[in-house]
This record gives C-alpha cells, structure tokens and sequence, in this order.
C-alpha cells in the first residue's frame, strides 16, 4: 500500500522506489502482485507518464485512511521512531539562518530521517512532487493545504549611507513622500507588482509606494542593491543583521516599524501527517523561537 501510494503522488515507478529505497524492479513486480490480488486495473502507464484508473483512485483514498490509522495504532502501542526521507522545500535564506545551525543536532536525535531540502519561491505540487512540507513566507493565499505558523520574522526598513548622503535621512514616513526618495521596488511573484512599504502609525498600518528605479525579484539582488545606494528597502531584520552591525546599511524610521512577516509551513490537507513531519514541526517552532 505505502509503494502503491507513493507511485500514484509521484507518477513514477522509478521516483517512488529511490523514495522508498528500493530497487525500481520491485516497485513493478509489486504493483502487478497487487492489481493480481484485487482483480482490478490500478494505475495506467505510458513511457512517460504513469496515472491512476478510476478504480485506483478510489483504492488510493482508501490506503491513504488505512496507513494512516495503522501509522497511530504503532505510534501507540511501541515505541516508534520518526523514520523514512522527509523532504522540505524552503526559501535559501531562511534554511541558511534558521534551518541549518541547529540541523546537526536534529538529524542526531532523529538517525533515521533523511532529510532532502529543496530551494525556491514557486508554488509546489506537493503530492506530486512528492514533498512532505513547504516553508513560506508572508501572507498565504487560500489553497487545499494546511498552513502551520512556525514564527514571526521581524522587519526593518534601511538603506546605505550612501543613498541617505545624497537624499538626507527621514524622521517620518510622510518625509519620503516629500523628500524626494526611491525605493528599490521588489516585485512580487504572485502579483507581479511591487510590494508597498509598511509604517505603523500611531497603531495602524500605513502603505506608501514610492517612484523606483530599479525593480528586482531575488531577496539577495534587493539587499546588494540597498547597499550600492540604489533605494530604501524593507527586509527580515535578521538578513540585514550583518549589515546593520557592518555599516553598510542603516536602520531608518525605527518608531514607525513594518508589520512582522509570518512564517508558515503547509502541507496536504488530506493526509494524515507523518511522524517524521510532527517532529520536524514542533523542532523547527522552536528554531525560530530559539534563532532572531
């Protein structure tokens, strides 16, 4: 049931035996001894793609209640152990701060996970793609996932002394308006359009978009731009930690702080979640409580 359940989310008999660590013949011959046993038809196959029939779709919903339940009743009656490959996907920035310092002391309690960490800001499959977990950043939009906030990055607004040497330094965000200043304009991957910047003001949110010029969709591209001089941006304070202590950029506006940006981790709605996930969870809660 487990191969049958991994072939059908992955689409691939040779992807659903390296998940499960066996040879891509015995994901095969396991499959034909399955469908021999039902009677039925179970999965459609062509050279390149691989797809449940009608009956085993209705078969996979009913593994995936059944190892799931039977998941809980060894969890409650031995002493289990999270096990198996877990894969993560993740932005590269985050997993550098808040995932990898204290990953050598997770993978030592947890010796039989295997952990796969993929990089990106897309929108992933996650059943086909066969990836357990995502972590994001921001507000989500509605989806058939469940989302799980793990923390809260707090935000600071910056730019480089050069920049503030030709455009003065702001004591109030109405002063950007009337300053004359630029904002380096990060684009959204969703929208398309650029992110507005944030100032709480006297409790409440105030937006301001300021002329631009130069946009950008990578975080690493915004933060070497902010430091060559080229506009004001508004990042996590902990990827301008360096810089703030180095003197390449300078904190602005400090009373008048953008909103913290949630942290989530998603992941299918209609599973039952893996031990190896739970851990994984409750591990990396605790990595954003623990790492600012």
């Amino acid at each position: 049931m487990r191969l049958f359940v991994r072939i059908v989310e992955r689409r691939s008999f040779s992807q659903a035996a390296l998940d499960l660590n066996l040879p891509a013949s015995t994901a095969t011959e396991g499959v034909k001894q399955l469908e021999a046993r039902l009677g039925v038809r179970l999965l459609q196959r062509t050279t390149r793609h691989v797809s449940p029939t009608l009956d085993g779709e209705a078969f996979y919903r009913r593994c995936l209640t059944i190892l799931a339940e039977l998941e809980d009743a060894e969890a409650e009656f031995s002493d289990a152990k999270p096990r198996g490959l877990l894969r993560v996907d993740v932005h590269g920035t985050l997993a550098r701060h808040f995932l990898l310092p204290g990953l050598p002391a997770f993978l030592a309690r947890y010796p039989d996970i295997r952990l796969h960490l993929g990089e990106g800001d897309r929108l992933v499959d996650l059943v086909r793609e066969g990836v357990d977990c995502v972590l994001r950043v921001g507000d989500l939009k509605d989806s058939a996932m469940i989302a799980r906030r793990v923390g809260l990055l707090d935000e600071v607004t910056c730019a480089a002394p050069a920049y503030l040497e030709k455009h003065g330094v702001p004591t109030t965000p109405e002063a950007l308006g009337a300053g004359g200043h630029v904002m380096i304009g990060f684009v959204s991957s969703a929208t398309g359009e650029h992110f507005p910047l944030e100032f709480t003001v006297g409790g409440a949110l105030k937006f301001m978009t300021l002329p631009t010029v130069l946009s950008v969709t990578g975080a690493e591209t915004n933060i070497v731009a902010a430091r060559e001089g080229l506009g004001i941006i508004q990042i996590p304070r902990y990827h301008a930690k360096a810089d703030l202590e180095a003197g390449r950029l300078v904190e602005l506006l400090p009373d008048y702080p953008p909103s913290p940006t949630p942290v989530s981790l998603l992941y299918p709605q209609a599973r039952q979640i893996p031990l190896r996930v739970r851990v994984f969870m409750e591990w990396l809660t605790g990595e954003f409580a623990r790492v600012r």
